[in-house]
């Protein structure tokens, strides 16, 4: 394995198992090192800090191993057991509920992986070259998991691997093939499209704060904002919501929501659906039609060069659902944006009360769920952050 040589006193975020190497931090890298490769990384003074995957960027190494810990193919077998086991200790694996996140990168000590369960069919996602060159060895490792049940990996990297790395990922099969796309979230079901759908088809992210949610929905009436698959109004509409709208600029999220509300409440009266933009549907609709807003935007800002645009977007944004909840209502409001901050976007809605002149309380703070789980020496990998408020 080849060494990489840090610059004298950079060892110290390693020290304190941070699992990234900056491409300012090396003094050196070895000759004939390859993207993706395994790597040793190695402080000024000689000592072995770890070992990761190297790529070309500004984050250059992924740390999977800190010390003297070896690094191989057996590795990603005996992390992905240990990340199973932990959602089995969760209650997440069990007859109504057979949709997780598995691998949730940093979070699960495999940076640049992200795997979703989805039945018996596990979605791979790479973020790193490492992880792409490693696709076959981890969907074995996924199938042979003592009684997770994986039949399928299908592999969906064709947008999340960096652009400079040139490997021209393919979506497809690794292990298995398509045999349907029903998966069960609380006892409801959803119609999963990992094959053309956002993300790995579907944001179980969400899955804690569509249960909240449903507390709230009965006899109120629901708008869902963004709604993508229709998450929000299936649970709205199980705890009782009297009528639920849901908007999405996409027709085809239109359908997925449609479909998904058809799965659990056929012929069902209390929901519509509209293929419209957002901003104009919120700026048209009369005041006080909804006492329930769910605001569940895409990232309005995914790098940090979009970070002033993205917290007036969701000032501008909010601001409108304060001016529009009835009275007595309840918004909850998120961002998905990793660049903002929990602090920034409690300021960017403060800052929309305060335009719309309504007196608002905060009823839950709310974040990514717990199969989604943050390395306590990686702060970054807390990334949704939530509000429910109540607008008197």
């Amino acid at each position: 394995m080849k060494q990489l040589i840090l610059k004298k006193g950079k060892e110290e975020s390693l020290s304190r198992r941070h699992p990234w190497v900056f491409s300012g931090a090396i003094a050196k890298l070895p000759d004939g090192l390859e993207e993706g490769e395994w790597v040793e990384v190695v402080s000024a003074g000689g000592e072995t800090l770890g070992r990761g995957h190297y790529q070309i960027g500004s984050i250059a190494v992924r740390m999977l191993t800190f010390g003297d810990e070896p690094a191989d193919d057996a590795l990603y077998a005996g992390r992905l057991e240990a990340a199973f086991r932990l959602r089995q200790a969760l209650g997440l694996v069990r007859p109504n509920n057979d949709c997780f996140r598995l691998v949730h990168g940093e979070g699960d000590f495999l940076p640049g992986l992200v795997v979703d369960i989805y039945g018996d069919t596990a979605v791979m996602q790479a973020h790193s070259p490492g992880m792409h060159l490693n696709r076959e060895a981890i969907a074995d490792a996924l199938v042979s998991l003592p009684e997770a049940k994986i039949r399928n990996v299908y592999y969906k990297s064709e947008t999340t691997l960096p652009f400079m790395a040139r490997l021209d990922p393919q979506n497809g099969y690794l292990i298995g093939r398509y045999d349907g796309s029903i998966a069960v979230e609380n006892g409801l079901k959803f119609s999963i499209d990992w094959l053309k759908g956002q993300k790995t088809g579907f944001f179980l992210d969400q899955r804690d704060n569509r249960r909240l949610l449903q507390q709230y929905a009965e006899g109120r009436e629901v708008l869902n904002m963004f709604c993508y698959t229709g998450g929000f109004s299936v649970y709205a509409l199980r705890g009782g919501a009297k009528r639920v709208v849901s908007v999405d600029s996409s027709s085809k999220a239109i359908s997925l929501t449609q479909a998904n509300v058809e799965l659990n409440f056929p012929e069902c009266d209390r929901h519509m659906a509209e293929a419209t933009d957002a901003f104009k549907y919120l700026g048209a609709m009369p005041k006080g039609e909804f006492d329930l807003i769910v605001l569940d935007p895409p990232a309005f800002a995914k790098h940090k060069s979009a970070l002033r645009n993205g917290l007036q977007g969701y000032r501008r944004l909010n601001a409108v659902a304060f001016e529009k909840v009835r009275p007595g209502g309840i918004i909850f409001t998120f961002s998905c944006s990793q660049v903002v901050s929990r602090e920034q976007f409690r300021l960017a809605v403060f800052s929309a009360a305060l335009q719309s002149g309504r007196k608002v309380r905060i009823l839950h703070q709310l974040t990514q769920p717990a199969d989604h789980p943050v390395d306590i020496s990686h702060p970054e990998g807390e990334y949704l952050k939530g509000l429910v408020l109540y607008v008197e």
